[in-house]
């Protein structure tokens, strides 16, 4: 009788060893870890590197007024920044884009038009609509006015802002 190499017994033999192999790898490393992180894992630093300006102060930056922005800000230039807005608002009496008409805009009621129908944030937030009181809007819709509908995410620098109020206070005066 021959026997054949590779029968039943001689595979289960390999494949025991193999698995005891990786079992014995496996118990190594978690032996090797416990021992070299003792303590915890996430426990403190052991070593911190000193760095020259770690306690070095940040530069206040001071934030100038947005009323005296306002007094110097360029309608002109404003005309430029309108071009954002036009996708939804008009800028003639009445008529409605997505957004209401913005023909005399400033200084103006939150909710002048009685055909348009404005989100109940507007109206929560503010009565009228003073260069303060867009300068915020404009800055941030969604967190000046939470639950507002506009989509806009919101204009960052307050120059620009003070700007485009400016070019918008041209228009109804």
């Amino acid at each position: 009788m021959e026997r054949d190499m590779f029968d039943t017994m001689t595979m289960t033999k390999a494949v025991g060893g193999l698995c005891s192999t990786f079992l014995v790898f496996l118990l190594g490393a978690w032996l090797a870890e416990e021992i070299y992180h003792s303590g915890g894992h996430y426990g403190e630093q052991a070593y911190v590197i000193e760095v020259a300006d770690a306690g070095a102060v940040e530069e206040v930056v001071e934030e100038i007024p947005f009323d005296v922005v306002f007094a110097s800000a360029s309608a002109e230039d404003g005309e430029g920044l309108w071009r954002a807005c036009r996708s939804c608002h008009a800028l003639e009496a009445g008529q409605h884009g997505t957004g209401p008409a913005l023909y005399g805009v400033v200084n103006r009621p939150v909710a002048f038009y009685d055909d348009f129908n404005y989100s109940g944030a507007l109206a929560a937030v503010a009565e009228v609509w003073t260069p303060d009181n867009l300068n915020a809007f404009l800055e941030n819709p969604r967190g000046y006015a939470p639950g507002t509908a506009m989509s806009y995410n919101g204009m960052r620098d307050v120059e620009d802002r003070a700007n485009l109020i400016a070019y918008l206070a041209t228009f109804g005066e």
